[in-house]
């Protein structure tokens, strides 16, 4: 697969997404769909997450973002795609 074939989409996703397991789910679906990138909680409330791989399977992760952990209550999910960064590997940041 050549470089062209990757996108990444910048995502941030509000509501109850905060001791929900949000961002274990997110690390375990992206690991999954072959996606890299990472995934974190934000001091306002938010999780913010980047998706790096197959435009197809990014676009699958951030799907994914608007009903993320059984847990979790999405208000909204806002997504930005640009050019991948080489991002490797899944990790839960803090």
């Amino acid at each position: 697969m050549s470089e062209d074939d990757r996108v990444r989409a910048h995502v941030f996703v509000s509501g109850r997404v905060q001791g929900v397991y949000y961002r274990a789910n997110t690390r375990d679906t992206a690991r999954e769909t072959g996606v890299d990138g990472w995934v974190r909680n934000r001091r306002d409330g938010r999780v913010e997450a980047v998706f790096e791989g197959p435009r197809a399977a990014v676009e699958s992760m951030v799907e994914w973002c608007h009903e993320g952990s059984p847990a979790a209550s999405v208000d909204d999910v806002e997504a930005s795609y640009g050019e991948p960064e080489g991002v490797e590997g899944f990790e839960i940041r803090r």
